[in-house]
């Protein structure tokens, strides 16, 4: 039976720490705690308790010397966290201490950072950057162990929940056709102003937004699932594990999603019909949305700005009872 959510009657909270926007926010594991990575450089952790109307803890990580463009979690410890910055490391974490312990800079990594996620065992690190190229890092030893340059604009990626499939969205398209012996994949797919649920077919008219689908760990050639005619920005992946999804975010029982573009809402939509049924109010366009793993709670990010016209560095979390 599909959850049934209040969102009329919910509220957004606004937490304020950065000193300009916010590019990303994550939440742990556990829904516990939310991290925040923005162009001041820093990364902030909060602790987020969705029942609680006291002042929110946070702590600062210092370390990278330019924007915080992408961070993720580890998925099985609740206090490692990843940062990928414009200034060609990633480095990882330990909230607890507030200090990086491990770093890779420019000598494993070749260019300015846009993109990390985790393997859902922890294994592994993803990293993709602006010129195309794509590094799986070693957690443990944490060193490069594949490195691949693609001659086509990747933008997110993702793996699926078993970890064997590696995904890569791409402004990638031209002379593209499915094939008939095509694995079918159900997508929902976020680009500019719409989300699309969508079962691509043999003899699907070749676009230039695609989601290529590699074996893992060979990074081989599987699928190239085509929708849109303009290119695909980000992927993320059914926490039930049914299917991949090129929009922002499911809430954790899988049944809602979220997604926002340059309009100034963050539309709520039911998996299940596609329809519409609910819109957040945005100042400006946003960054990056994210439902709690545990909670129906979604923070989000965008380029908020004060009357000076000067980044405000605020993220806001909705669904509390009480603003």
């Amino acid at each position: 039976m599909m959850e049934t959510i209040p969102f009329k009657t919910l509220h957004s909270r606004e937490y304020q720490g950065h000193k300009k926007k916010v590019h990303s926010v994550a939440w742990n594991c556990t829904g516990t705690k939310l991290a925040s990575g923005s162009v001041d450089q820093t990364a902030r952790i909060w602790q987020i308790e969705p029942h609680s109307h006291g002042k929110v803890k946070d702590i600062e990580l210092k370390g990278h010397t330019d924007s915080v463009d992408q961070l993720c979690w580890d998925p099985k410890h609740a206090d490692l966290i990843a940062t990928a910055s414009g200034d060609k490391t990633v480095r990882l974490w330990d909230a607890r201490s507030m200090l990086w312990w491990k770093m890779l800079a420019a000598s494993g990594l070749s260019g300015e950072n846009i993109n990390i996620t985790y393997k859902p065992d922890g294994t592994h690190i993803a990293v993709g950057n602006r010129d195309d190229e794509l590094t799986i890092l070693d957690v443990r030893k944490f060193k490069p162990i594949h490195k691949r340059k693609f001659n086509y604009e990747v933008n997110e990626i993702a793996w699926n929940m078993t970890g064997d499939m590696f995904f890569l969205t791409t402004g990638n398209g031209e002379n593209l056709a499915c094939k008939e012996d095509l694995v079918f994949y159900w997508l929902a797919i976020l680009l500019f102003e719409s989300v699309d649920f969508f079962h691509p077919s043999p003899g699907s008219v070749p676009s230039s937004g695609t989601v290529e689908v590699l074996a893992y760990p060979s990074l081989r050639a599987v699928d190239t699932l085509m929708a849109h005619t303009a290119g695909c920005y980000c992927i993320a992946i059914d926490p039930l594990g049914r299917w991949p999804v090129r929009t922002i975010s499911f809430n954790h029982t899988g049944e809602y999603i979220a997604s926002a573009s340059e309009d100034l809402f963050i539309d709520i939509a039911n998996v299940q019909t596609g329809r519409s049924v609910h819109q957040i109010p945005c100042r400006a366009a946003m960054n990056s949305v994210e439902w709690n793993p545990k909670y129906n709670l979604l923070a989000y990010a965008g380029d908020d700005k004060n009357k000076y016209q000067a980044d405000e560095g605020v993220f806001r979390i909705f669904g509390f009872e009480s603003a």
